[in-house]
């Protein structure tokens, strides 16, 4: 019941943010921006080459997709960082903490509230998808789950090391390590890259956030390039991310727990 009224009211809080209502307008505006290429191409698509014009369609909306998706993360990790530091700077926490409520149910509350908001960005995130495809003439053929589990890991993930960095840092610090961090998973963690496997391998398993845990390796809009996977790899790749997302939230609950309260 506890963490349940301090996830509900970080949750309200989050809608009420000035600051995450002006950048996700902003980001609205850019999407929508970015729909003019779609009609463009669709506008140019004919009989005699739709197989072409349907691979440009498709890079068009993966980068949109790819740019929705790291924006969530910055996101998750904002969000996650300011909903801890916001309170312990106005020192409401104190008022909290008044309460008699444990430090870890504080926290609990806290990450239950900034999951809440990353699973209305999903589901904004893929309705985006299906709209791009549909505006460009083309469908997905991936199943909804896989696109609502996969990000909604790789966020929790990053809310849980947001989380830990902040009870150490200043939030504007937290943000700018998650986005050198998602840089480094992006350029060496991708199976894709170019790395060398002993510098990729090693950044892959301890920031398992783009090629095991990336819902692209199951995005198609074609059935002929979709590729099955058993349910076996989903369930060590979710299981892995979560566990991962647990490890870094105990952390933070730890670090938190002897920390102290007043305000910075």
């Amino acid at each position: 019941m506890k963490i349940r009224t301090i996830a509900l009211n970080t949750f309200g809080s989050f809608l009420r943010n000035k600051v995450i209502l002006l950048f996700c307008s902003l980001f609205v505006c850019i999407v929508a921006l970015m729909t003019s290429p779609l009609l463009y191409y669709k506008s140019m698509t004919d009989a005699s080459n739709a197989q072409q014009m349907q691979g440009v369609i498709l890079n068009t909306v993966a980068a949109v997709i790819s740019m929705v998706s790291g924006f969530g993360s910055l996101l998750a990790a904002w969000v996650a960082a300011d909903s801890v530091a916001g309170e312990m700077k106005s020192g409401t926490v104190l008022a909290v903490m008044a309460r008699p409520l444990r430090r870890w149910e504080f926290m609990a509350g806290k990450y239950l509230g900034v999951l809440m908001l990353m699973a209305v960005y999903v589901a904004f995130m893929l309705g985006v998808t299906f709209f791009l495809a549909w505006l460009g003439g083309q469908s997905f053929h991936t199943p909804v789950w896989m696109l609502l589990v996969y990000p909604m890991v790789r966020y929790a993930i990053w809310a849980a090391i947001a989380m830990f960095l902040v009870t150490l840092l200043h939030s504007v610090f937290v943000v700018g390590i998650v986005a050198v961090l998602a840089t480094l998973v992006q350029v060496f963690g991708s199976t894709h890259s170019s790395m060398p496997n002993w510098i990729r391998m090693p950044v892959h398993l301890a920031l398992p956030l783009t090629a095991l845990l990336s819902e692209e390796r199951f995005l198609s809009i074609t059935r002929a390039s979709l590729k099955p996977y058993p349910w076996t790899n989903h369930l060590t790749a979710l299981a892995y991310g979560l566990d991962y997302a647990l490890v870094w939230f105990l952390l933070a609950v730890l670090v938190f727990q002897y920390r102290s309260l007043s305000r910075d």
